[in-house]
């Protein structure tokens, strides 16, 4: 048995270190997104205060 020149194991390993790099990949995305949600979703409620604020400063004015 020649071991050197066995690559019967070749492509199972391509294949292992491809959706290795594609899980690190999806995990990356997946982290960057849920932290953009979360920063838009603090922007929007600060946002939301904001106007809420102002219609109730006008409404007094009136």
């Amino acid at each position: 048995m020649d071991l050197r020149g066995d690559e019967s194991g070749q492509s199972s390993v391509e294949l292992i270190l491809l959706f290795g790099g594609v899980i690190v990949v999806v995990t990356f995305a997946v982290v960057w997104y849920r932290n953009y949600v979360t920063g838009a979703e603090n922007a929007m409620t600060s946002d939301v205060k904001n106007v809420t604020n102002s219609i109730s400063s006008l409404k007094n004015k009136f």
